[in-house]
């Protein structure tokens, strides 16, 4: 048992975990070396190439859908304060919850950080994708198609963790202006082909890893239907230009972040949510909203039961009965009176403690998340909004206040008429169209903009001002201390 904690630490440490399909990762490790046929016979078929393909879905909607990915981003950049509790020991007082109470103080721990999860298992997803491609060219039961299909889901998968782990434990690409600083470890090979000590990329290097796996995602999509469900359950060739476009916004290059969104608004068949449907089509409890690109399905059992949802954080059910987070006032504020997506919180007086006195005070629960909503990938109103803001980087300012007002007129919000200041209403835009989707950390970060966080705040450091090393997160030492090539990241 000692061999086998050593050897699973040793392969995330160096961004990487073997799995195993077929039965437990201990089973497998602690068998006789030359006993690795159960990958080689998973891998054989098409049947157990979908079946891991699907696992690797299952664990990314299971990461993302945490508490420590989809409420990080919206609790540090000032989106989301929390609700009294309910419990009879500290009834109606106000506290950060224990598993992020490092991040929320930006004291994250490189010995025992809050995100250290989403760290492992990004790369246990990382390798999954990795065996994938590694067997999928000697399939003999499946057509071309179906290989290609199945690589180009596998690629898009391994970049969207890759995307993950750069927003977090990166700084932004435009940190240095060559982008020389460091990225992440870049993972295109697993342990079967020998244990290495990969050192990480610079940023630059990473984005161009990311974009070259996207690209030849795309060329391999095609009309072969593999896996059953819902397409927007999984990558498809569209979505997959939609993510392509938040990369090359990531990275600045507006051009090409343009030329996508724009290829996917025109193309797609996907519509824009229209006004009138805008609150309904958020309240829905079974599927997703109309206008969705991708959505990490929530899972369900053979019952139809559901395994997890974000209701999990925001959920309210009664004065009684409900969850932790709720939005700030700070978000709040910025919406106008006509605008509708204000319908979109649930106001509820709480018990909270005051001065030792309990006495009612109003919390705003979102609607986005309850009963058995999902968590967004990527919605059309995204891509509106990516079009924009690249408009604005390529002097296109008519064309940037258009698409801005597209989202705008369709809240009943009230209509830009020039053209100033477009930077700093447009990520006010996302701030309010993307709220709890997990935007607004890294919109902060990629606009070099300070995190401001006033009401509700019960941080030690309520604000953070650009630049700081405090943006990205510590890369978890137990990776630190088994890779002597794994660098660590400034004041951790």
């Amino acid at each position: 048992m000692k061999q086998y904690k050593y050897i699973k630490q040793l392969c995330l440490a160096v961004g990487l975990l073997i799995i195993c399909f077929a039965q437990s990762c201990s089973e497998f490790l602690e068998q006789e070396p030359g006993s690795q046929t159960s990958i080689n016979e998973q891998l054989s078929t098409k049947e157990g190439v979908l079946e891991a393909l699907l696992g690797t879905y299952s664990s990314l909607e299971s990461t993302v859908r945490s508490e420590y990915f989809a409420i990080y981003v919206d609790l540090q950049s000032g989106n989301l304060k929390f609700s009294p509790s309910l419990s009879t020991s500290s009834l109606g007082e106000l506290s950060a919850p224990v598993n992020l109470e490092n991040v929320y103080n930006f004291q994250d721990l490189a010995q025992d950080s809050d995100l250290e999860s989403v760290y492992d298992d990004c790369y246990n997803i990382i390798n999954q994708t990795n065996l994938i491609l590694e067997y999928v060219e000697a399939l003999t039961d499946a057509t071309s198609e179906e290989i290609n299909q199945i690589k180009a889901q596998a690629l898009t998968i391994r970049a969207y963790c890759h995307f993950l782990l750069v927003q977090i434990y990166a700084q932004n690409y435009n940190y240095t202006a060559d982008a020389s600083h460091l990225g992440v470890v870049y993972s295109t090979t697993t342990l079967t082909n020998g244990i290495t000590y990969p050192s990480r990329k610079t940023a630059l290097d990473t984005y161009t890893l990311l974009i070259n796996d996207l690209n030849n995602a795309l060329s391999f999509y095609n009309d072969s239907s593999i896996l059953d469900g819902a397409t927007y359950s999984y990558f498809n060739y569209y979505n997959t230009k939609a993510f392509l476009a938040r990369v090359f916004l990531s990275k600045q290059d507006w051009q090409n972040a343009y030329d996508m969104a724009n290829d996917v608004i025109l193309n797609s068949g996907v519509a824009l949510i229209s006004d009138e449907n805008y609150i309904s089509e958020w309240e829905k409890t079974d599927t997703p909203v109309s206008e969705i690109l991708l959505e990490f399905s929530v899972p369900r059992d053979s019952g139809d039961n559901v395994g997890g949802s974000m209701s999990a954080f925001y959920g309210y059910t009664s004065d009684s009965d409900y969850e932790k987070y709720v939005a700030s006032e700070d978000l709040l504020n910025l919406f106008e009176t006509t605008d509708i997506r204000k319908e979109l919180f649930l106001e509820q007086p709480l018990a909270t403690l005051i001065d030792n006195e309990l006495e009612d005070a109003n919390y705003y629960f979102t609607k986005k998340f309850q009963d058995n909503a999902a968590f967004v990938g990527l919605r059309l109103s995204e891509l509106y909004l990516i079009r924009a803001e690249a408009s604005i980087g390529l002097e296109n300012l008519e064309d940037a206040k258009n698409d801005i007002n597209v989202i705008r007129e369709r809240a009943n919000a009230s209509l830009l008429t020039s053209t100033d200041n477009l930077e700093e209403l447009l990520l006010e835009e996302r701030r309010k169209e993307f709220c709890f989707e997990s935007h607004y950390l890294f919109d902060l970060s990629r606009n070099q903009q300070d995190i401001i966080r006033n009401d509700g705040c019960i941080s030690q450091t309520c604000n953070l001002n650009y630049p700081s090393d405090k943006f990205i997160l510590p890369i978890p030492q137990a990776n630190i201390d088994l890779n002597e090539n794994l660098q660590q990241n400034a004041s951790y």
